[in-house]
C-alpha cells in the first residue's frame, strides 16, 4: 500500500477520534464547573494530526502535476 493511501486512511481515523473528543468534551462542559484540561487535549493531539495529515493531502495533487511537468 503506498505511502497516501496510509495518511488518507490515518486521516479518515484521526477524524473520527477528533469527534470523539470534542463530544467528550462538551458533554463535559454540559455536566457544569470546568473539565480538566487534559480533557481538552483529547480534541486537540488529533486535530493537531488532522492538520499535519490533511495539509499532505491537499498538496498532494500538486506534487504530482509539479513533478510530472519537470519529467
Amino acid at each position: 500500500m503506498r505511502f497516501s493511501l496510509w495518511v488518507r486512511q490515518g486521516h479518515r481515523w484521526l477524524s473520527i477520534a477528533f469527534t470523539l473528543g470534542v463530544m467528550t468534551y462538551i458533554v463535559a462542559m454540559s455536566t457544569g464547573g470546568q473539565p480538566a484540561a487534559w480533557l481538552g487535549l483529547l480534541a486537540l493531539v488529533p486535530l493537531i494530526l488532522l492538520l499535519a495529515s490533511g495539509l499532505y493531502l491537499f498538496v498532494l495533487p500538486y506534487a504530482v502535476r509539479w513533478r510530472k511537468a519537470r519529467a
